[in-house]
């Protein structure tokens, strides 16, 4: 598989996730294994208006490529724009455009897992930014729709295709179902029955064979990984051992896991003003790293008030260093929501083929 000159071996892409596929956490998971690691959501009205802390959140390390950049909006000229400046400046060599986002704030507004059911606008949008983009390849990522009533993905994928992207990527979910229940991956079939582009697949990918499976049942082109690799970097290395078929498979054991969560710190602390704030940051990490392993409760309290990285240190030595990775430690991480109604703009589902854009629709920060 490839994207634009670059090419993506193995398929694996990392989602971006808000709060987590910063610069530091990126790193980390490049140096476990290639692919494409995408940043966190950037909204295209930030970045046309060089928004302070937009700007943080675009930085690359000098050696990450290619630099993956997902963006959220809803307006096709906003979109344009911002798309525009990645170009200009050189911000970016691959941006992504999302239509998966379920959380309330984006599709009450009409974005993100909204924006496929007004096919002609969501045509806009992807048609902007790859007009914009020039040389830069373009992708997306979207749900199956707003729920089980409202599917979009073909749709959406055929017209995304027209517009000119390099690959849509499935979340096999609708965004009703949240992070609730089991991926459908037989809607990833679908879709790849349906386009001509690469279809990546996304959904319940939890260790490497996971990834193997999915290509297999549903003959997807790549994989894309979001909450499974939290608290587990070293999913990266699986994933390439896999792609290439070989057998072998990370079991770290805890005082492994103690040095991999040493060095994520350090590196948020490099990429923070305030050392403090990193260890902030950190913190949700630890209970994703500590995962299955038994760890008694009052040292688990004291790794929640962290604050630096030499106390963190302090703290990693008092472990259990040879303690064994957790068997059977395979199952889901992160958010495990219940489904739930999708809030939307008033109005939304009567005519789908208006183009208007929503008025607010455009989000003031980025980052998800």
């Amino acid at each position: 598989m490839r994207l634009g000159p670059f090419p993506v071996d193995p398929p694996v892409v990392l989602a971006p996730m808000a709060g987590i596929t910063n610069v530091a956490f990126r790193q980390l998971c490049r140096e476990q294994g290639a692919g494409i690691y995408v940043c966190e959501m950037i909204t295209t009205l930030q970045l046309a208006h060089r928004n302070p802390q937009t700007e943080k959140l675009i930085a690359f390390a000098p050696e990450e490529s290619p630099r993956s950049l997902q963006l959220y909006g809803v307006d096709p000229e906003v979109t344009a724009r911002a798309v525009r400046r990645v170009v200009d400046e050189d911000l970016a060599d691959h941006v992504d455009l999302n239509f998966g986002c379920s959380v309330r704030k984006i599709t009450s507004k009409g974005g993100g897992s909204a924006i496929p059911w007004k096919r002609r606008l969501f045509a806009d949008i992807v048609s902007a930014a790859v007009r914009a983009a020039e040389h830069i390849p373009v992708t997306i990522k979207m749900r199956k729709g707003i729920d089980d009533d409202h599917l979009t993905f073909v749709e959406a994928g055929l017209i995304a295709q027209d517009c000119g992207v390099q690959w849509v990527a499935l979340h096999a979910r609708t965004a009703a179902q949240r992070y609730s229940g089991t991926a459908d991956w037989a809607a990833i079939a679908e879709l790849k029955d349906a386009l001509d582009v690469p279809v990546l697949g996304n959904g319940d990918i939890w260790t490497a064979d996971d990834a193997l499976r999915m290509v297999k049942e549903t003959g997807c082109d790549g994989v894309v990984v979001g909450r499974g690799c939290l608290g587990k970097p070293w999913l990266f290395a699986d994933l390439a051992y896999a792609f290439r078929g070989l057998p072998d498979r990370v079991t770290p054991a805890l005082g492994e896991v103690a040095g991999i969560m040493g060095r994520h710190a350090a590196l948020l602390a490099a990429a923070y003003t305030k050392e403090k704030d990193a260890l902030i940051s950190f913190r949700k990490h630890i209970t994703w790293y500590l995962q299955g392993f038994d760890v008694a409760t009052e040292l688990r309290r004291r790794f929640g008030q962290v604050c630096s990285v030499a106390e963190l240190e302090d703290l990693l030595a008092l472990l259990d260093h040879a303690q064994p990775y957790p068997a059977g430690e395979t199952g889901p991480r992160g958010r495990i929501t219940e489904p739930g109604k999708v809030f939307l703009p008033q109005g939304w589902l009567a005519d789908r083929d208006d183009r208007a854009v929503p008025e607010g629709a455009e989000l003031d920060d980025s980052g998800g």
